[in-house]
């Protein structure tokens, strides 16, 4: 039997925070680390597991033979097994071998904090390292608070890697250096100021879109090294993209080589199948009421955040944390010490993890995917909230889509679904999704959900972006939705890039393009993105023309915008705005330009302001609204 090494990484202070749920570095401890030991070059492992009767590293240096290399458990009732293995370097296959107190359950376990592993559907971690990596961003870390502020332009472009572009020729994925030309160019091309990619941390099921991770702390070798996905990053940052990442801290799935029933006992999940397991996703939850649970989480978001100068963190599914009801019937939860359905424990880890990584790195923004009414999502901590940078705005996603939906003849009697977002939304620091979520399992592409013939589809897509890019709160549009892909997405497959050789779907990407240029270039449309200060209405009552008007303003009044909205279409010659000063209107913007594929019913001319008070504005203006179109005014 090769003899484990006694050694240690871990302190006392060290055990101290884990035991206590403060140790937000665990990553720096446990897993595995290639170091040299006594003069000889070799690796440390570590792992809890407080229920083991035994623990062995088993991997393709022995064999898979548990008996070889054991570990030895801490003295200090910690629960943490480790030691040195001579001559064991970068690349070797590892998993633990595990039997339990509990009744001699064996199991074989990945390593909870591995940096790498192996590619799915294989299941072991690999001892890697990836300290020999450069990064080239300095310039981005050194202004990416001034770039990723809430006061700022934030528009977003939501990716699955597996499927935004592949291989046709070899019916494979694009590698992360393959991507980190074309998906980097193809963003930048669009302007878009962030990429947000869904779960890229190592997950054994590819239907699963990377929700139910077993590699907490490594990317998904499906496309590459670890330093490779360094690189991607590296290359969004030089080109001044923020990087968002999908998190998941929710909940986990119980492959065998996952985290569930780690040690033969409810380790990372919790022990009450009412709070520990996860009836929509068949997976299971962990348990926030354990304090090591919670230093493994934290870490977790830390680990990305400073290891891989990831710009933001959107956390998963965090309805399903806060709520101990949450797709629960009566009967199937248990209400907490107050005789609420809050899930207090979870409640107050999400306080601290934002406070740990707010505190921690300059810059960044956690967003929390939110569906419901639960208040002060993104109040700080210290005012009572959970502390997240921004929210999830799904109420203003789903009531847009239902009433773009609708056949226009039927919209004047459904205004209030397309005004009704403006009385909460500066109740959080909301972000407006068009996301993956809306376009699979039979609810159609986004272009598909547009009634009539395709010269009227094609201008309703392009007046809910318009309406989208004015409207209070950052955002996010699925991949494909730029270019108006017509299928529902498919993971399993790339986009359908042929459509980019027909002239709709070619406007439409221009379009789009046109619209994050105007964004980030409009203070107006950003400076007070969540401020009730930002956002007046003009008119939201004009049911049977079903046409809505409004001023998007920043800190300069002289850069103010009138935006009118008119989702029939009937175009109107003629049709009178209030507007708050004297001057006259420029058309900056209209989505019925011929260059979009419009019908070219534009306002060429400025448009004096008469003194007259209409809509409780001291002044009108008569302009020409076009048909199923946005049109964007500036004073002159």
């Amino acid at each position: 039997m090769t003899k484990v090494k006694p050694f240690s990484l871990f302190t006392d202070f060290d055990i101290n925070l884990f035991k206590s749920g403060k140790h937000y570095n665990l990553f720096e401890k446990f897993g595995s680390h290639i170091i040299t030991c006594e003069g000889v070059k070799g690796t440390y492992f570590a792992v809890w597991a407080p229920s083991a009767k035994s623990v062995s590293v088993i991997g393709d240096f022995n064999f898979w033979n548990s008996e070889k290399h054991p570990l030895n458990v801490r003295w200090d009732s910690s629960g943490i097994w480790e030691g040195f293995i001579p001559k064991i370097g970068k690349g070797s296959l590892y998993k633990y071998a595990i039997t339990s107190n509990n009744n001699d359950i064996r199991t074989e376990k990945a390593d909870p904090y591995g940096i790498r592993c192996e590619q799915p559907p294989k299941t072991a971690s690999v001892v890697w390292d990836n300290s020999d990596y450069k990064w080239k961003d300095k310039s981005w870390m050194s202004y990416r608070n001034e770039k990723n502020g809430l006061d700022r332009p934030y528009a977003v472009y939501e990716v699955h890697l597996g499927s935004w572009m592949r291989n046709v020729e070899e019916d494979r994925f694009l590698t992360y250096t393959e991507l980190s030309k074309t998906l980097v160019d193809y963003v930048k091309d669009l302007n878009f100021t962030h990429v947000e990619f869904m779960p890229i941390m190592e997950y054994p099921y590819d239907p699963s879109w990377g929700y139910q991770i077993t590699g907490y702390f490594a990317p998904t070798s499906r496309f590459g090294t670890p330093q490779e996905f360094m690189g991607l990053i590296d290359a969004f940052h030089k080109a001044d993209i923020g990087v968002i990442l999908d998190w998941v801290p929710s909940h986990f799935p119980s492959d065998a080589h996952g985290l569930g029933n780690f040690d033969g006992s409810n380790l990372y999940e919790h022990p009450d199948v009412r709070k520990g397991y996860h009836p929509d996703w068949k997976s299971l939850i962990f348990n926030y009421e354990r304090p090591e649970v919670r230093s493994f989480l934290i870490s977790n978001a830390v680990y990305w955040l400073q290891n891989y100068h990831i710009d933001a963190l959107r956390v998963d599914a965090v309805a399903s944390m806060i709520y101990l009801d949450y797709s629960r019937e009566e009967g199937e939860w248990e209400p907490n010490i107050y005789g609420g359905n809050e899930n207090l424990a979870a409640v107050s880890f999400l306080k601290e993890c934002n406070e740990a990584v707010y505190s921690m790195f300059n810059g960044i923004q956690t967003i929390a995917e939110e569906s419901t009414a639960y208040t002060g999502v993104t109040n700080k901590v210290e005012h009572g909230g959970l502390g997240f940078g921004m929210k999830w705005m799904m109420g203003w996603m789903h009531d847009t889509l239902n009433y773009f939906k609708k056949d226009p003849i039927y919209r004047s009697y459904h205004q209030n679904d397309i005004t009704f977002s403006l009385a909460y939304a500066f109740s959080e620091h909301f972000m407006l999704p068009i996301s993956h979520d809306e376009v699979v399992y039979g609810k159609n592409s986004v272009l598909g959900r547009m009634p009539g013939d395709e010269w009227q589809r094609f201008a309703n897509l392009r007046l809910m972006y318009g309406y989208m890019y004015t409207h209070p709160g950052t955002k996010l549009l699925f991949m494909g939705s730029e270019f108006g892909q017509y299928n529902e997405w498919n993971s399993l497959s790339s986009l359908d890039w042929s459509l980019l050789e027909f002239e709709p779907h070619i406007n439409t990407k221009n379009y789009l393009k046109t619209l994050n240029t105007l964004y980030q270039n409009t203070p107006a449309l950003y400076e007070k993105g969540f401020s009730q200060d930002g956002f007046e209405w003009i008119s939201y009552d004009d049911h049977q023309n079903a046409v809505i008007s409004y001023i998007r303003k920043g800190h300069d009044p002289e850069n103010d915008l009138i935006v009118v909205c008119n989702f029939t279409p009937n175009s109107h010659k003629n049709y009178d705005i209030g507007v708050p000063r004297k001057g006259s209107l420029i058309e900056v913007f209209n989505s019925d330009n011929t260059v979009y594929g419009g019908s070219g019913i534009l306002n060429v001319k400025p448009i004096k302001a008469k003194k007259e008070t209409w809509n409780n504005k001291p002044f009108m203006a008569s302009i020409t609204v076009p048909p199923l179109a946005i049109s964007i005014f500036k004073y002159k």
